[in-house]
């Protein structure tokens, strides 16, 4: 058995032998746990990805006269400035204030830009007070110019993170990336075998070995620490979290970079590592993890819902090698079919070997030493929000009034006017959605003397399912700028309509 205190001692007088968690699978695997335990003294670990729950503390100072900021924008970015009259917190997520124009740039940019030592546009408003007259403040101010910028992440260092695809047949844009149509490719996010909850975590207990609250880790470049578990730690569903913090006045850029995700917003990637102490056999066992071992779920994000539901199951190291193959059900036939897939990695495992490699390096130097955590991490939470959102399945009340493809132009318009709609789904002899068609098609129809059904519905119908929320419709219906969409089962039969108004009606509802 070994001390925090005992290894300390050794980094003081440069006998400490460390390893990263790569370095370690070897060793454990040719002396085994209990000669490695004897052997080594501190594991670094190491991950670099995208962490978009975090954000940095600012002071600003006083200006002359003096002002309460209410209201505070960094290059166009608003940080929070519900604080005292000088401070504010930036997130790394927040978009530009004209969001519309312009999600490239945003809070994460501004992070770097001043590790960076580059000047930032402020521009701060607030209301007059007898000690706070000033209404307005402009001015330019680099990282030097701050009393503190402390970064302070709520939620970093995912233990565990599924991968995603993408069953619609259309491209979309996530936090996870572009995913392509029909399980086109997959990403995934994680340093594996490098990731250092991952390395310390104690499958019995469902605890953590090392890790609490005050333990000293690298961070951005610059030295931090774990202030206490991330929001939605999970460690039961080997699911955690950590909260971080640190000087971004001492952080690097090379170990923390603005990005943006492409038509979904901005982001900060941070480099954390995290040295774990061997301190007995279970703890040198638990960091000799392998890729291979840690089961990696892989979501449908096609699926705009909460819980998303899982196509299938692999790990990080097939994972890696950039395709893999998986079986995936289809929904009409109820067959099993094998499909290879691409996949691309939205992290750097690259910079994590580089992130665990430096902390290395300093422990080695004498440079970094480990500190006894105050306390544990706790159990944490990771409950949904209470049911908010409606379902098509709550509003659709009537079966839908349909016609078959053999219906002439004239007897469509007599049912759109009898019925009074303005929607007609089209449908084979089975029921299934073959087309729409509207009343300005029929309009189309008449001044263009076109005799035939099939020349002006529109034969690839956006629809629909009874479980699709409402606010996805909605969205469906503005991106493709169309006044209604069919609801259709899993056979792609037609079980009723939802329109335009039929949401305004429950908008109506809604407003007090």
């Amino acid at each position: 058995m070994k001390t925090i205190k005992d290894i300390n001692e050794k980094i003081k007088n440069g006998d400490a032998v460390v390893l990263t968690a790569e370095e370690m699978i070897n060793v454990v695997e040719d002396i085994g746990p209990k000669n490695a335990a004897k052997e080594v003294d501190v594991v670094t670990t190491g991950t670099f990805g995208a962490m978009c729950s975090s954000g940095v503390f600012l002071n600003f100072g006083h200006a002359d006269p003096p002002i309460k900021m209410m209201k505070t924008y960094l290059n166009g970015v608003e940080a929070y400035s519900g604080l005292a009259a000088v401070d504010a917190y930036l997130g790394a997520a927040q978009p530009n204030y004209d969001v519309d124009i312009d999600i490239d740039y945003g809070g994460a940019h501004v992070i770097e830009d001043l590790v960076a030592g580059k000047e930032i546009q402020l521009v701060a408003e607030g209301y007059t007070t007898d000690c706070y007259p000033r209404k307005r403040a402009s001015t330019t101010i680099t990282i030097e110019d701050l009393n503190q910028a402390i970064l302070l992440n709520p939620r970093n260092c995912y233990q565990t993170y599924g991968a995603a695809t993408n069953s619609r047949d259309e491209k979309i844009y996530t936090y996870m990336g572009a995913l392509l149509p029909e399980y086109s490719n997959i990403n995934y996010s994680g340093a594996g075998q490098l990731n250092p909850l991952q390395n310390d975590y104690n499958i019995k207990n469902k605890s953590y070995n090392t890790l609490g609250i005050g333990t000293k880790i690298f961070l951005g470049g610059g030295i931090g620490y774990i202030i206490g578990e991330g929001t939605q730690h999970n460690p039961e569903g080997a699911f955690g979290t950590l909260m971080v913090k640190g000087d971004l006045k001492t952080m690097d850029r090379n170990f923390l970079r603005g990005a943006t995700i492409p038509k979904y917003g901005s982001t900060l990637f941070i480099g954390i590592g995290v040295p774990i102490p061997i301190l007995n056999e279970d703890i040198a066992k638990a960091c000799s993890i392998r890729d291979e071992e840690i089961m990696v779920p892989i979501v449908d994000y096609g699926v705009p819902r909460r819980d998303r539901p899982i196509v299938s199951k692999t790990n990080y190291k097939d994972l890696r090698t950039g395709e893999i193959t998986i079986e995936i059900r289809e929904d009409e036939t109820g067959k099993v079919a094998e499909k290879t897939i691409k996949t691309a990695s939205v992290s750097s495992y690259k910079k994590s070997i580089e992130v665990a490699e430096e902390l290395k390096r300093w422990i080695l130097k004498g440079e970094f030493t480990l500190s006894e955590p105050v306390d544990n991490l706790g159990r944490g939470s990771n409950k949904p929000m209470k049911p908010i959102a409606k379902l098509v399945r709550d509003i659709i009340s009537r079966p839908p009034i349909v016609a078959t493809p053999d219906i002439s132009i004239t007897e469509a318009s007599k049912i759109l006017i009898e019925k009074n709609i303005n929607h007609l789904p089209i449908v084979d002899n089975n029921h299934k959605l073959v087309g729409i068609l509207t009343s300005w098609d029929i309009a189309r129809a008449v001044a263009q003397n076109i005799k035939s059904i099939f020349e002006i519905m529109t034969r690839q119908v956006i629809s629909t399912t009874l479980d699709e929320p409402i606010d996805v419709v909605a969205r469906k219906m503005s991106k493709y700028n169309i006044s209604g969409v069919p609801v259709i089962d899993k056979n792609g039969k037609i079980i009723g309509m939802i329109t335009a108004e039929d949401l305004s009606k429950l908008l109506g509802y809604k407003k007090p």
